[in-house]
Formats: structure tokens, C-alpha cells, sequence
């Protein structure tokens, strides 16, 4: 008690959230550019020390990702909630499509944090490592449904074709502001589906 008293009266905050780190971040990453943003000015526009923001995202590439590891235990209980009866390509995409919905009031928005994440150039090498994180979730529940290893080649070939489709239905997304997300996805799957039955 006593050192939060002395802190306070320095007018230095006792604690942040990931979501003020985001919201700055994401602010100066608007009037700056990511590159030109770093760990430093993020702190200070979060009134935070650079240890502190440690404590919270490990790189500033983290950030744009916001929780990551926690948005994953949600793939994953997404996934496990799907009906073992449904078929499995319709169960992955169910789980994917609702993997992506994100309330329209979301600080930042949904949009911004993807259209900077798919268009950073010097986020593309860190991306590479989510993307392989979010594949996993469904190679695992492949792999389970199936009664094979998640690096089995129907688990990875689910996996990557899951990826492809969403990434493709993001950027029409970007490149649309009145498209619909969840509506691009059901399309994406919808045209695989139909490029398989030619």
C-alpha cells in the first residue's frame, strides 16, 4: 500500500492494460507509421516505463496481435464445441468464421489491426509465426477428429487451405468498406467448394 502511495504521488500510474497499450500504440502507429513508432514513444503515450510494457507485449510486433494466446483458447474451445456429427470441413469453418467476429466497437477496430497487420512490411516474417500458431489449433482438432497426428497431411492440408481462405476473404475486406466479413468467408469457402466439384 504504501508504494502505490509513493507512485501516485509521483503521478506515475501503478499499472497499464492491454488494451490503453493497444489504443496508443495504435495512434501513433496512425500518425507515424509502425516503423517510424517505437517501444519508447509507446510507453510514454501510455505513461508507462519500456519495463513495464514488457511486462505486457514482448516485442511491439506483439502488439497489433493484441492477446493472441488467449484469442487461440477460444479457437480451441470453438472448435471442441463443435457436434461431432457436423462434418468436419463444415466444423472448421463454422469454428473459423466465429473465430473472427468481433464486436463493431472494438478499440482498436478489427479492421485497422488487420489491414496493418496484412499490409506492414515489417510485419510479414512475425506474422508468419501466428499464422503457424493459429494453423496448429486446427491441425490439433483435425488430427483429433480424425485419429491421426496433427502434422499428418490431412491435419496440415486443412490447416493451410483454413488460412488461405480467411486471408483471402480479409483482403477483400480491406479492400471494401461496406463488405461484409463473415459474409466473404462463407463466399470463400463457397468457392472452394465449387472450384473442387468442377
Amino acid at each position: 500500500m504504501a508504494e502505490t502511495a509513493r507512485r501516485s504521488a509521483r503521478g506515475r500510474p501503478v499499472a497499464t492494460s492491454h488494451a490503453a497499450i493497444e489504443q496508443a500504440a495504435f495512434r501513433l502507429f496512425g500518425e507515424r507509421g509502425f516503423a517510424s513508432t517505437t517501444l519508447d514513444d509507446i510507453a510514454r503515450e501510455t505513461g508507462v516505463g519500456r519495463r513495464t510494457l514488457f511486462r505486457y507485449y514482448q516485442s511491439k510486433n506483439d502488439i497489433p496481435w493484441g492477446r493472441f494466446d488467449e484469442t487461440l483458447a477460444g479457437f480451441r474451445d470453438l472448435l471442441a464445441g463443435q457436434p461431432d456429427e457436423v462434418p468436419l470441413h463444415v466444423a472448421v469453418h463454422r469454428a473459423v468464421v466465429a473465430f473472427n467476429r468481433f464486436p463493431d466497437d472494438a478499440r482498436p477496430s478489427h479492421r485497422d489491426r488487420m489491414r496493418l497487420i496484412l499490409t506492414t512490411p515489417e510485419l510479414q516474417a512475425h506474422s508468419v509465426l501466428r499464422y503457424a500458431d493459429w494453423r496448429a489449433v486446427i491441425a490439433e482438432y483435425v488430427a483429433e477428429r480424425t485419429g491421426t497426428a496433427p502434422g499428418a497431411l490431412r491435419a496440415q492440408l486443412v490447416a493451410h487451405v483454413s488460412l488461405a481462405l480467411a486471408l483471402t476473404a480479409y483482403e477483400a475486406w480491406l479492400r471494401d468498406e461496406n463488405a461484409v466479413l463473415e459474409e466473404l468467408l462463407d463466399q470463400a469457402m463457397a468457392a472452394l467448394l465449387d472450384h473442387l466439384r468442377e
